[in-house]
């Protein structure tokens, strides 16, 4: 019988306070318009599944300690605290206050124990602290917190961050540099920039009953959680199928499939993020379909077919984007803090599932292409005229909310003795439709997909063979 890979005999062996290097030479930093919404989030919880190290565990936790120490130097509002000041405006304290470290034992697991179930352990939901904490909750507790819990062959570095603080760009910045400290660089790639004179910058205050906010979901209901992997090929198969809609009769050969896409994961200024390997030819490049969103409604129609919806019901799709490259001039892709917005696509659930691939597709590229400039300071201007935090979670029970994203370097996060062997999320801001992307190990543009969903509809989507003859086993 194998292991239990419940959490009940988790060993707390250690907690302290982890502080800066050098003393931040920052006083303050206001929160944004793309900030304020999220002080009803809970903390963002990534975390990263490494070999044992090739030293010992007391002396991992001495170098984490020493590297993380050195990282808060560089990122010196984690270190910090928010207030408020008496006009109503929230504030990043960067006053060296430290983060909290906790090493953590379970040693009945095994890497294998946690990574072969079909289902997501719960185990992982005690790999970070500040479980279940609001964003709001900085004003006294830590921005951020790193727990590193010992596995039976394994280690699990899990770091939890203030979403009013962070976005996943920044919090994945931070997680980069202390990884890249502790493997030994001692100059930084690129350092964080902190810059507040930005759109999003404004004099909009939202107000907050007292005691703060609340979780605007509850948390308690009953879920499933489910990685699936998407390879390059079945991703460039679906991208194919958004493009070309019923021209395409069977599926291409790789060959075809290559030269019809020029690679994968295009942005939709045109731009590649580097995984592309053939030259673009296509001077219209805001014209076509990209792979993440032809994966994105392969995903909006399988989960909707498993929710069993009236066809007249309204299915939303809610995607969120970055907007450093969207703003003219951009900002800088380094920009510390949230620098998001959310871009909801809506259908009827029949005319959804009624159409191809082609016609889900299409309604969310147009979007993600429409959200540029303009559209991102109208989105600010709304918010000034209405100041109101972020309604995450499924309220009709027919939405789907995607975050994270396969860009991000998750499996860059080297300590010193190789790159994780998966990444893994907390409980945090986790419901029916929650998704989050990652990239997938082997790179080259494969994805994987944590889902999260109702019972019912995981089994549903299980049971569609439409959407899992595109799933192919974790490398």
């Amino acid at each position: 019988m194998p292991p239990s890979t419940s959490s009940s005999s988790l060993n707390l062996v250690s907690k302290c306070i982890v502080y800066p290097e050098q003393s931040s030479t920052i006083r303050k930093l206001k929160l944004s318009v793309s900030d304020l919404p999220m002080l009803s989030c809970n903390y963002i919880q990534k975390g990263v599944l490494l070999t044992y190290p090739p030293y010992s565990f007391h002396d991992l936790i001495v170098f984490l300690k020493q590297s993380l120490s050195a990282t808060l130097s560089h990122f010196p509002p984690l270190a910090g605290r928010l207030t408020t000041d008496p006009d109503g405006h929230v504030h990043i304290l960067c006053n060296d206050a430290g983060v909290d470290f906790l090493q953590v034992e379970a040693l009945h697991l095994s890497i294998n124990d946690i990574l072969s179930p079909t289902y997501v352990p719960d185990c992982f939901k005690q790999f970070f602290t500040l479980d279940r904490t609001i964003s709001y909750s900085g004003h006294s507790k830590p921005l951020a917190a790193v727990q590193v819990t010992q596995l039976a062959d394994g280690v699990f570095i899990g770091c939890t961050v203030n979403h009013a603080v962070t976005d996943g760009t920044s919090l994945w910045h931070f997680f980069n540099t202390f990884a890249g400290i502790c493997n030994g660089v001692q100059k930084i790639p690129k350092s964080p920039d902190f810059c507040r004179n930005t759109v999003f910058n404004s004099n909009a205050v939202l107000r907050f009953p007292p005691g703060g906010p609340k979780a605007t979901f509850s948390g308690d209901e009953p879920l499933r959680e489910r990685i699936f992997h998407f390879s390059r090929e079945s991703i460039l198969k679906l991208k194919y199928k958004a493009n070309c809609g019923g021209l395409m009769g069977k599926h291409p050969s790789s060959e075809v499939l290559g030269k019809a896409c020029n690679g994968s994961w295009k942005t939709v200024n045109g731009e590649t993020n580097g995984l592309s390997n053939g030259k673009i030819k296509n001077t219209n490049r805001t014209a076509e379909i990209s792979s993440f969103q032809s994966l994105c409604a392969q995903l909006w129609r399988a989960v909707t077919r498993a929710r069993k919806l009236d066809p007249s019901k309204t299915t939303t799709f809610r995607m969120a984007v970055n907007c450093r490259p969207r703003l003219e001039p951009r900002l800088d892709a380094f920009y510390f803090g949230n620098a998001i917005q959310s871009i909801p696509t809506v259908a009827p659930a029949g005319e959804l599932l009624s159409g191809d691939l082609s016609w889900g597709a299409d309604l969310l590229h147009k979007n993600v292409v429409a959200h540029g400039d303009a559209t991102v300071r109208k989105g600010v201007a709304n918010w000034e005229k209405d100041p109101r935090l972020f309604p995450l979670g499924n309220f009709d029970g027919a939405s789907i909310t995607m975050g994270s994203s396969p860009r991000f370097p998750m499996y860059d996060n080297d300590f010193g003795w190789g790159r994780p062997l998966a990444i893994r999320s907390g409980r945090a801001n986790k419901f029916d439709g929650k998704i989050s992307a990652f990239p997938g190990r082997e790179g080259n543009g494969a994805v994987d997909l944590e889902v999260v969903l109702a019972p019912e509809t995981m089994t549903g989507l299980e049971n569609d063979v439409e959407f899992m003859q595109y799933v192919s086993a974790i490398v």
